[in-house]
């Protein structure tokens, strides 16, 4: 059964370690400071989400070779 991707971003908070998750923080931070690069929230909400992800399939590649 396919997971919802707001349960599958949850699992993978969860799965984390303090520093890994001071690293979200600091990363999600830097977005929400950042000088607007668009004036399209949705172009906004999408690069932001495509950098989620990606995120996400790094730490479960790192996972997997360890």
């Amino acid at each position: 059964m396919l997971q919802s991707p707001k349960l599958a971003i949850m699992q993978s908070l969860d799965a984390m370690d303090k520093v890994q998750m001071e690293e979200v923080l600091i990363y999600i931070k830097s977005v929400l400071h950042q000088p607007a690069k668009t004036d399209n929230y949705q172009d906004f909400k999408r690069e932001a989400m495509k950098e989620i992800r990606k995120a996400l399939r790094s730490e479960k590649k790192q996972r997997a070779m360890a």
